[in-house]
């Protein structure tokens, strides 16, 4: 395969986010080397001995890869290139689109539930209007979406340069399997509008109370966006089966796939 590499526009952007140097001690491996090599991994999908020479040891991109996801340095790289693309208007919060995804994972660890499908770990994810990722949530298959939707907006968090930071979309779509009257009002307290088809019912069946929600035909078409998205994440290999038991370095491929699909607008 050829190599992986940052664009120079990437790396401008990502190297003033980067821990700085420690004055003493042993010198740290190459920055952008060691996230290339990362990327290599993430993108092929091959094991972490098979890392070509050109990216350093593969010793060092895994534990580059487990202590800058603990650290938060690949969210706060992520976090700043959605508040880029805000700042210059790429981000359409008229309609935001959530959504969950199944990774099977064959060596078990923390976050990991049985479903009919198996073993596997759940992604939630929610987007914006032009499919890139506004917030995220990983947790074991075996939970319900639903109960996972609003941890998974709790994450949408995108900084401007004045006033607090964007927390909501002013509407919301998912399929029925989010129509909950727990959920609905959630998203009535947090002020955002819904397009959530309701589940199929009986034909008897009435409401207790209020008229039916029903989603708009022309707005729930959009929520192809959704899967789109997940299937760029599938694009990057690593993440399609789960190998790492340790759910944080696993969480911190998710993190970087979901950093390159916005760097990715950025330059």
């Amino acid at each position: 395969m050829s190599r992986i590499h940052l664009t120079e526009r990437q790396w401008d952007f990502i190297r003033p986010l980067l821990p700085p140097l420690a004055r003493t001690g042993r010198p740290r491996a190459d920055d952008r080397r060691t996230i290339e090599g990362i990327l290599y991994v993430l993108i092929t999908g091959c094991r972490w001995q098979d890392l070509p020479r050109e990216y350093g040891a593969p010793t060092t991109a895994w534990r580059r890869l487990k202590r800058w996801g603990e650290t938060g340095v690949w969210e706060r790289i992520w976090r700043a290139s959605l508040a880029a693309l805000d700042q210059h208007g790429q981000l359409d919060w008229t309609m935001a689109f959530l959504d969950g995804s199944f990774a099977p994972a064959k060596r078990g660890g923390d976050k990991v539930g049985l479903t009919r499908k198996g073993k596997g770990t759940k992604w939630m994810l929610v987007i914006d209007g032009n499919g890139l990722p506004l917030g995220f949530h990983l947790d074991s298959a075996q939970v319900a979406e639903v109960r996972l939707a609003e941890r998974t907006l709790d994450t949408v968090l995108v900084a401007r340069p004045r006033g607090r930071p964007r927390q909501r979309p002013e509407k919301l779509g998912a399929d029925r399997g989010y129509d909950s009257g727990g959920f609905r009002r959630t998203l009535r307290r947090r002020g955002i509008g819904m397009c959530i088809p309701p589940k199929r019912r009986p034909k008897r069946w009435r409401p207790k109370q209020g008229r039916p929600v029903l989603a708009r035909k022309e707005e729930y078409r959009c929520r192809y966006k959704v899967e789109r998205s997940f299937a760029w994440l599938g694009n990057f290999r690593r993440l399609l089966i789960r190998w790492e038991r340790q759910c944080d370095v696993y969480e911190g491929f998710f993190t970087v796939a979901i950093m390159m699909v916005c760097l990715r607008r950025v330059g």
